[in-house]
């Protein structure tokens, strides 16, 4: 396994993140498509063998379950001071008032109950979901920061949103002395590269690391095109994200399978080390429900990807609207 440091911090993280929104109570939430505990169980253990220290979950996933599942099994597997666990805070934990956003009352609370299920006294890396644009950034920030100094965050992140949101509030921590985020966690793969236009270049600019979710587009670059499964059935999330783009990442598909074939490789292979070979990317978030996916994106690791090829992937794109920031 190979490691890098997150964005200008001295943090180092594995090159794949493990995405743990597949891991939860298939009851719970609304992802039916999640595998339980004890399926959960020997990927994570897999993938920290592999050397794999960085995992990513989130409070919303499955309601709070996949918290809880992976902080019980991390702390089966291995050392807290050796892996590095992050997670989120936006999206609606109950109903009613202050169930969710970032408001002073949300984060503070929030971080607790993440800490709680996680079983740890910290996390490493604490990110905002999304942007709320109904509380003041300087409220959200100083919020964060607090988050930090009491030592329940080493770090924080952001997710999803434009570049003008996140340089005003990157620029707000820099004038107050608050805690800056270190990261961003943005959607990006070959079919969806609006990133490229101006979130990509802002985090070079500013020493962000990158960390993409969905570097697959929900499957859709490891399967023949239009081929189901058993989660592309019920990814309502999914059919959202790509429903405006479903004629053209068809040819996108098909180079990905072109490649693939000649290079003797799996096609999720192939669409992760174009991810990978990103510059300004750090760690691709991959969800994986079973060991053979696993598998497959530590092969991509070592796939190196001739400029020809790169260019055979990249020619059928089509600009597409902003999609991933509701």
């Amino acid at each position: 396994m190979d490691y890098t440091r997150l964005g200008h911090t001295g943090l180092e993280v594995s090159r794949l993140c493990l995405g743990c929104m597949s891991f939860g109570d298939p009851g719970a939430g609304n992802h039916e498509w999640t595998i339980d505990e004890s399926a959960s169980r020997p990927i994570l253990r897999a993938a920290w063998e592999a050397g794999i220290n960085f995992f990513d979950t989130a409070n919303v996933y499955s309601a709070g379950t996949s918290e809880e599942i992976v902080g019980r099994v991390l702390k089966e597997i291995g050392p807290r001071d050796q892996m590095v666990i992050a997670t989120k805070v936006h999206g609606e934990m109950r109903k009613g008032p202050n169930g969710r956003g970032l408001s002073r009352k949300a984060i503070l609370e929030e971080i607790d109950a993440s800490l709680r299920r996680l079983g740890t006294d910290y996390v490493d890396l604490y990110q905002i979901h999304r942007f709320d644009p109904k509380t003041p950034i300087e409220e959200t920030l100083e919020a964060l920061n607090d988050v930090v100094r009491a030592g329940k965050a080493r770090y924080i992140g952001a997710s999803s949103m434009y570049a003008w949101q996140f340089m005003k509030m990157l620029a707000t921590s820099r004038a107050n002395g608050w805690a800056r985020f270190v990261s961003m966690q943005n959607h990006l793969n070959l079919i969806y590269r609006e990133e490229e236009r101006e979130m990509l270049p802002l985090c070079a600019e500013e020493g962000i690391g990158v960390i993409p979710w969905s570097p697959l587009a929900r499957g859709r670059l490891t399967r023949p095109w239009g081929e189901a499964t058993g989660r592309s059935g019920t990814d309502i999330f999914g059919r959202t994200l790509y429903s405006r783009t479903e004629q053209a990442g068809r040819p996108i598909n098909e180079a990905v399978a072109g490649i693939a074939a000649e290079r003797g490789a799996k096609m999720a292979q192939v669409a992760l080390a174009w991810v990978l070979q990103k510059a300004s990317v750090t760690a691709p978030i991959v969800g994986v429900t079973r060991l053979s996916q696993l598998e497959d994106a530590l092969e991509a690791l070592p796939l190196r990807l001739t400029e020809d090829e790169v260019v055979r992937l990249e020619a059928p794109y089509e600009p597409t609207a902003v999609a991933g920031f509701g």
